[in-house]
């Protein structure tokens, strides 16, 4: 898996996740999506990706 895919899956799940917890728990946890969306946001216009640093260190690689 490249680093690209396992953000994309990552974020996806995240997101998932925090829908899945604002039904059945909280509607607190509404502020995971929007930290998801925002660090997606920002990544596309800065280019850093905190999550894609931390798979970097763990072995991915970069798609070709």
């Amino acid at each position: 898996m490249s680093i690209n895919s396992a953000v994309m899956a990552l974020a996806g799940f995240m997101v998932l996740l925090s829908v899945a917890l604002t039904y059945f728990v909280s509607p607190n946890w509404m502020a995971l999506t929007l930290f998801v969306g925002a660090n997606m946001l920002q990544s596309a216009f800065t280019g850093f990706c905190p999550a894609a640093s931390i798979f970097r260190r763990l072995g991915l690689k970069t798609a070709n």
